[in-house]
């Protein structure tokens, strides 16, 4: 029977296996006790990765979000920050896949649940569906990184360029954590609610410019969810 160690050093290898053949980059701390294992050289930065073996149960893979360690009173568990890692990359044996999950997804939760399949219920909202955190698409999300530094230049993106894609608030909310990583590469996405825009999701070094009325758009910080 595999030990705790004997997974976690299985679930590094699979990682580093599944993110070289994409052709991204892996680098190794030199220092022990870190709390990432490995960093991932993509195009738009260095990025710091924990990896974790992710257990399959029915449906689901469940990517746990925090370490555990022995102390003098007992087990000591620790969920990790945005101030320690970057994102999770989880190897999971159900599925002989890796699934990469950035620490926007998870927020201040245990453990994140990547589904397989609809839920039987069909709930849609909050949903993470697996496919849309497997590793490669990491790696197709650093080609768009990189396509738009090669056409654009080094200058920051301007609100003035490309008119930002339409997306409707249901989908953004299904697919926060992707949506978000778009973003992050440069993407920008003006998000509508009954068919009017309500939101603009823009990459950190963009001025939002929500110009068409004032009226009619909301910064997504004071937006709120469809009821």
């Amino acid at each position: 029977m595999p030990t705790s160690n004997d997974k976690g050093n299985v679930a590094e290898a699979e990682v580093v296996a599944a993110a070289t053949r994409l052709g991204i980059p892996v680098l190794r701390p030199t220092a022990e006790h870190t709390r990432y294992d490995l960093v991932f050289d993509l195009p738009g930065g260095l990025t710091r990765v924990q990896c974790k073996w992710a257990p399959r149960k029915g449906e689901v893979v469940v990517v746990r979000w925090h370490s555990t360690r022995r102390g003098r009173t007992g087990y000591i568990r620790s969920n990790y920050t945005a101030e320690e890692i970057d994102a999770v990359a989880a190897y999971c044996p159900g599925t002989d896949a890796c699934y990469f999950v950035p620490v926007a997804a998870v927020g201040d939760r245990t453990a994140i649940q990547l589904r397989l399949s609809p839920p039987a219920n069909g709930q849609r909202a909050a949903v993470h569906f697996a496919a849309d955190y497997e590793l490669g698409a990491v790696a197709q999300l650093g080609e768009r990184r990189h396509g738009m530094a090669e056409v654009r230049g080094s200058s920051p993106l301007s609100s003035t360029s490309d008119p930002p894609a339409t997306l409707a608030a249901y989908d953004y909310r299904q697919k926060f954590g992707w949506y978000m990583e778009r973003a992050a590469a440069g993407e920008t996405f003006l998000i509508t609610r009954r068919g009017k825009p309500y939101a603009r999701l823009s990459p950190p070094h963009l001025q939002l410019d929500l110009a068409p009325e004032p009226s009619e758009v909301v910064p997504i910080t004071t937006a709120k969810e469809d009821r």
